[in-house]
């Protein structure tokens, strides 16, 4: 690595650093300023209770999704992707799909600079659609309040994941059948684990790596 990378990647985590926890400063106020203006603090044993029943859900998710996603996003991208919020399971496949198409591998020079390029965009437009939603919030409440678009409004999230699924499923499908086998299985015979997802994409993630190391062994992919 030459010394103007070297340099680059120091100011990359010198800025990053600064904004995560510009980022962690803003979001902590919110609350605070409510207290504070308001005078009315939480009891610490409901707070406790509170963070007992999402807390493991979220540290879990974020410890898979750093080891999981910088690799990927590399420096510059994984300070932009957890900066502009918990979306970093959608930037992924964005910086993916555009060093693929940019026929770069990710980790490399080249692939770093298209990561930071595609998730900079991304956060860019995600930013510019959010704006506008608010501002035009009052104004698109009663179409988006409809009872012809509560379908699809309902179907989002498995529109979006069902999608990047096509992309990647189709490239070696041989290892998407198990996880994909077992989730449907788990969550047919036990319903009530749909609020427990985060839990379970670690396991999904580690049946991948199994399944893949038997058929590697195997010589089947």
């Amino acid at each position: 690595m030459n010394k103007n990378q070297k340099s680059f990647d120091d100011k990359t985590h010198f800025w990053g650093k600064i904004w995560i926890w510009s980022a962690v400063v803003v979001v902590l106020c919110v609350p605070l300023s409510a207290c504070l203006y308001y005078n009315a603090w939480p009891q610490g044993a409901a707070v406790l209770k509170g963070l007992l029943g999402v807390a493991p859900i979220y540290w879990t998710v974020g410890i898979i999704e750093i080891i999981t996603y910088t690799p990927m996003l590399g420096t510059g991208g994984s300070y932009l992707a957890f900066v502009t919020g918990n979306l970093s399971a959608l930037k992924a496949p964005c910086a993916l799909t555009a060093m693929e198409n940019a026929k770069v591998k990710p980790g490399s020079e080249e692939g770093e600079v298209i990561s930071t390029i595609a998730i900079a965009t991304s956060s860019i437009v995600t930013t510019v659609v959010i704006a506008l939603g608010v501002i035009l919030l009052a104004y698109l409440s009663p179409i988006l309040d409809s009872a012809a678009l509560k379908p699809a409004f309902d179907n989002i999230l498995p529109a979006l994941f069902g999608g990047l699924a096509v992309v990647y499923v189709s490239k070696n499908y041989k290892i998407a059948i198990a996880p994909l086998v077992f989730m449907v299985a788990i969550f047919l015979l036990v319903p009530s684990l749909a609020s427990s997802v985060g839990i379970l994409v670690p396991v999904g993630a580690l049946i991948s790596i199994g399944v893949a190391r038997i058929l590697y062994k195997k010589k089947m992919i």
